[in-house]
């Protein structure tokens, strides 16, 4: 019997929150990991709760910036990541401490799938939350996934309700980043498909595939951004790692979870 080891897989490492029903954050983050052939590492940052008793809302409590700053510490000393994605960070002293790190660090390629609003949080804390992960993260950033209303925010436009107006954020976004865009329109979109919009400054692609249901499942907007991550960590190009991360996504929507929630959850197993 041969003893040789197998080929060491990617590693990627997500910066996110943890959801307690699996269906988003680090937890769908990691399953999409695995499901695409990436070792997966995750610094939790906070923890969201659902509240069944209160129309679902959020319940947010935030991981203290030195236990972020720890876990980070630990992840970067062993291993050599090679793709990096940043979720939900939700106060502006989480987002100085991972800044901070991946300023130092500066990995290769660096996603930020940025979550702009948490429903825990007070509008004021939330705004300011914005506006420093605007400040300090987006400019690090090399590839960068907002859905329709964080494509507002970040593009300024006061709307974004047709194909036309998200490529258009797309572009804006760009020209301010210097990041790869993917602007998440998915089922917000009016129309028969879910569309999500590629551009890299040269390169403008419609990805579009049929509507499974009106409503939003949970997960789907994480686990495009954890596949288009795991898919860069095995060395795609930014294009192929779009169009591989929305075939996956399709798939596990078509596969997705029941739930008692208002929501389904994605199910990554379901491209197996």
């Amino acid at each position: 019997m041969s003893d040789s080891l197998l080929p060491p897989p990617p590693i990627a490492l997500t910066i996110a929150g943890s959801e307690a029903t699996g269906g988003a954050g680090a937890q769908a983050d990691l399953k999409t990991f695995q499901a695409r052939g990436v070792f997966g590492i995750a610094a939790l940052t906070c923890i969201v709760s659902f509240d069944p008793k209160a129309q679902w809302g959020h319940r947010f409590v935030p991981v203290d910036p030195q236990v972020i700053a720890d876990q980070l510490e630990v992840e970067f000393a062993c291993y050599t990541m090679d793709a990096v994605k940043v979720g939900m960070l939700g106060t502006p002293a989480t987002i100085d401490t991972v800044a901070g790190v991946l300023g130092e660090q500066r990995p290769k390629q660096l996603l930020l799938d940025p979550v702009l609003i948490c429903k825990g949080q007070e509008p004021g804390a939330a705004l300011d939350t914005d506006l420093a992960l605007q400040k300090q993260v987006l400019p690090l950033a090399t590839f960068v996934t907002p859905n329709q209303f964080e494509a507002m925010s970040l593009s300024g436009l006061a709307a974004i309700d047709t194909v036309e107006q998200l490529i258009e954020a797309a572009r804006i976004i760009h020209e301010r980043s210097g990041a790869v865009v993917l602007a998440k329109g998915g089922v917000r979109m009016a129309g028969p498909d879910a569309i999500d919009v590629f551009y890299d400054g040269q390169t403008t692609e419609v990805l579009s595939e049929p509507k499974i249901g009106e409503v939003a499942v949970s997960g789907a907007g994480c686990s495009l951004a954890a596949a288009v991550t795991a898919e860069l960590a095995k060395g795609a190009t930014p294009l192929e790692a779009a169009r591989a991360a929305k075939t996956f996504i399709t798939q596990g929507i078509r596969a997705r979870v029941a739930s008692a929630a208002p929501f389904d959850a994605l199910w990554q197993g379901g491209p197996a």
